[in-house]
């Protein structure tokens, strides 16, 4: 096939970048020890705590379930298909791939969404690159399925990349390729996923074996993992991007792949003189210490020594856009990133904007409410770190993926703590006219410190407080700074 020879002359193209046999020894090799040793996690992401991203592209056209669609709809059985078949005419006729000329993004403005996302106070942000659908969002030589050529008609990561570095934040992008091997595998017929002549987009016609999470029959090609290394290498060398993302099931790609790619990522970083790292969510895809590891729609329950992220939506339901969704709340969202801050993690948020380009208004309502509330409590989020213990309180976290939607929310006798400095940060995951906190009771044996001051972030008034030999009792103002959560900066004698 014509795309079989496009994809080998790219890959031989990018492979010329990777460091040949012979050449001078660069800081990375693509080996596990070598990046183990040598990653060092971005004072920037320590600092920074917050970032926003989203999933759009053609599945945000139908809408519908979730943006696993695109799979869904050729799964007999599914709601997806059973909608799909009575909204758009049987697979054949309507597959996957006519979405695509209706994903037109007609009224997408970077610079607007970008906007936003400096207002909701996120500190960097930019788009899933790649989706399991295999639709590439930039301008990619190596996918000729992509919104440059087809849909848009845009560089959607292109223009996103001006707009967050006019803005002066960090630019995320996230690549999605593993989950394609399989992804459209059906026994639904007749579709056109069988049809060899979009292989391109849809891959290889398999059998629905091939889906199994970590281990499908057959395995992956040799062609398949070396797509996904040349759309990395792509990616990065174009865009330049501060953090990358990997989904899950990424230890189905050859290791050796893997490795070429976080040392052709870590070396060209070196040379662009940017700290920048790999996020992936399980130490089977890379060595613990040579990324970021990240908890999907998760999080950590005590705190690791390690800086680390969860990634998480608005939406309870869908990661991507839907005519029916089910928000969270802002104060769900506010009393997350507190947690995970408190934990030595950062809160990467999703969004799901509408195929023509506009972020949704309860969307957006929740994002400047995360905004507002760290424009008077930014000070105990932004550059902080872990105290002894980060909090205190009944409400049980559940830990690890999609912990989320067993976790319960939290009430007033929940508190969590930030440090910078000398300076202790209790966070008080409600707003009550009085507020204990029993950590720092003379008695507690956690803080040997007294307390000399006490503020409440966003007041001026001074507050009534005492430390007891059961906490600190702190009378709170009437008339609040901020909804949500409560933020004292806290001093101590020296």
């Amino acid at each position: 096939m014509e795309t079989l020879g496009l994809l080998a002359a790219v890959g031989a193209v990018l492979m010329a970048g990777l460091p040949a046999a012979g050449a001078e020894r660069e800081p990375f090799q693509p080996t596990k020890e070598s990046l183990a040793a040598g990653f060092q996690c971005p004072e920037w992401f320590r600092d920074a705590k917050f970032g926003i991203y989203f999933h759009w592209g053609p599945y945000s056209v139908p809408a519908f379930g979730s943006e696993w669609y695109s799979r869904n709809m050729y799964q007999k059985g599914s709601a997806e298909y059973t909608h799909h078949l009575a909204t758009y005419g049987p697979l054949d006729r309507f597959g996957y791939k006519d979405f695509i000329p209706m994903f037109r993004a007609e009224r997408f403005d970077a610079d607007a969404w970008v906007d936003l996302f400096v207002r909701a106070g996120a500190r960097y942000a930019g788009p899933v690159a790649e989706h399991a659908d295999g639709f590439a969002m930039w301008d990619s030589k190596v996918n000729p399925w992509n919104a440059a050529r087809m849909g848009p008609k845009r560089d959607i990561v292109g223009e996103m990349t001006r707009a967050v570095r006019k803005r002066h934040l960090k630019l995320f992008a996230s690549l999605h390729h593993q989950w394609l091997w399989g992804w459209y595998a059906t026994d639904a017929k007749p579709a056109d996923v069988h049809d060899p002549a979009y292989a391109s987009l849809y891959g290889p016609d398999l059998p629905t074996s091939s889906f199994d999470y970590g281990n499908p029959q057959p395995p992956p090609t040799q062609e398949f993992s070396h797509t996904w290394r040349d759309k990395g290498i792509e990616l990065v060398d174009r865009y330049k991007p501060d953090l990358l993302y990997f989904d899950s099931r990424l230890s189905i790609i050859n290791e050796q792949d893997r490795l070429e790619f976080m040392a052709h990522y870590y070396n060209q970083a070196r040379r662009w003189g940017k700290q920048v790292a790999v996020t992936f969510k399980a130490y089977t895809d890379y060595p613990q210490t040579s990324g970021i590891f990240d908890v999907e729609t998760g999080r950590l329950a005590s705190t690791p020594d390690f800086a680390w992220q969860t990634d998480d939506k608005v939406d309870w339901n869908s990661w991507a856009y839907l005519e029916h969704p089910n928000y969270k709340p802002v104060s769900r969202l506010v009393h997350e990133l507190i947690d995970i801050v408190s934990k030595n993690g950062n809160l990467l948020l999703d969004i799901g904007p509408r195929p023509d380009g506009t972020i949704p208004e309860p969307v957006k309502e929740r994002l400047l409410g995360i905004g507002a509330w760290l424009k008077v409590n930014g000070e105990a989020i932004y550059g902080t770190r872990p105290y002894r213990i980060f909090g205190e309180g009944p409400t049980k976290v559940s830990e690890g993926f999609d912990g989320e939607t067993k976790t319960g929310d939290f009430t007033a006798q929940d508190l969590r703590f930030t440090t910078k400095g000398d300076t202790l940060f209790a966070l008080c995951l409600a707003t009550p006219s009085r507020v204990v906190i029993k950590t720092l009771g003379t008695a507690s044996g956690v803080e040997p410190r007294r307390v000399a001051s006490v503020k409440l972030l966003g007041s001026r008034k001074r507050l009534e407080w005492k430390q007891e030999a059961d906490g600190l009792v702190i009378q709170c103002p009437t008339d609040l700074p901020s909804e949500h959560a409560l933020a004292f900066r806290i001093g101590f004698s020296k």
